[in-house]
């Protein structure tokens, strides 16, 4: 049986992370109460310092407008089905 995968916010890494980097529980102690291999959380404190520049940067990252991506998958997928749709209809029509 295969196990699914867990997947994490962003805002739980960020916490993870923060914690790491205050260091007042070691990573392992961090490790054993988030149920998370210290690997990982060790990963996720290195890209939250490679990344904390863009806290500050007056660029916003194309990362940024996931509600917007979001509602155009939609809108493209119901072009899609109403593509198909008139595919359909003119094949039954004979056009």
């Amino acid at each position: 049986m295969k196990k699914e995968r867990r997947k994490f916010s962003a805002s739980f890494k960020a916490k993870v992370a923060i914690e790491a980097i205050k260091e007042v529980q070691t990573i392992h102690e961090l490790a054993s109460k988030y149920e998370i291999h210290p690997t990982q959380i060790a990963a996720w404190k290195r890209e939250f310092l490679e990344k904390a520049e863009l806290v500050f940067s007056r660029e916003v990252p194309a990362a940024g407008n996931e509600a917007e991506n979001t509602k155009e998958k939609e809108l493209y997928s119901k072009i899609g089905e109403l593509q198909v749709q008139v595919d359909f209809l003119k094949k039954v029509l004979g056009k």
